[in-house]
């Protein structure tokens, strides 16, 4: 059983990546369909801005710092190598750092940055943020779920 500063660890972990989970959720359920569903300047202004909001270090703790617990999480696992709950607990780690936050950066971040480069009001933006709304939630779905199972495997860990 996972006990102690491990337990709290991982406890930390599964809840933080729910939590991200939870914000992935609420953009491409709600915030991307609104955005997408507005007219192209109004859509991009508003992601613009959202874009610089969300910067901010409440937002950026939660989803750097589960990404840092994840890593002590697989490190301690490896260390100690549990009689229960190893493989949910690397599987976990590896599901948020590659495929949360990996994405992010690799996908999501390097769309956010093409947006903030567009005109709102240039009807040559229109295009690209079409492309942007679909591109970049479906890459948000990917995260999303890749947080979800994440927590999903810590959980699991934890029960073993």
């Amino acid at each position: 059983m996972i006990d102690g500063p491990y337990f709290v660890l991982t406890l930390l972990a599964a809840l933080g990546s729910g939590l991200i989970a939870g914000v992935f959720f609420g953009y491409s359920t709600s915030v991307m369909r609104a955005l997408g569903a507005l007219p192209a300047p109004q859509g991009i202004a508003a992601m613009q801005k959202i874009n610089v909001v969300i910067l901010n270090p409440v937002f950026l703790g939660v989803l750097m710092g589960t990404a840092a617990l994840c890593a002590v999480v697989a490190v301690i696992t490896f260390v100690v190598w549990p009689d229960r709950g190893a493989i949910e607990l690397l599987l976990g780690s590896a599901l948020y750092v590659f495929g949360s936050l990996g994405v992010t950066i690799a996908a999501n971040i390097p769309r956010n940055d093409a947006m903030a480069k567009l005109d709102p009001e240039a009807p040559e933006s229109a295009e690209p943020w079409q492309r942007f709304v679909s591109e970049w939630t479906a890459w948000n779905h990917v995260r999303g779920g890749a947080a979800l199972a994440a927590c999903a495997a810590f959980v699991l860990a934890l029960a073993a």
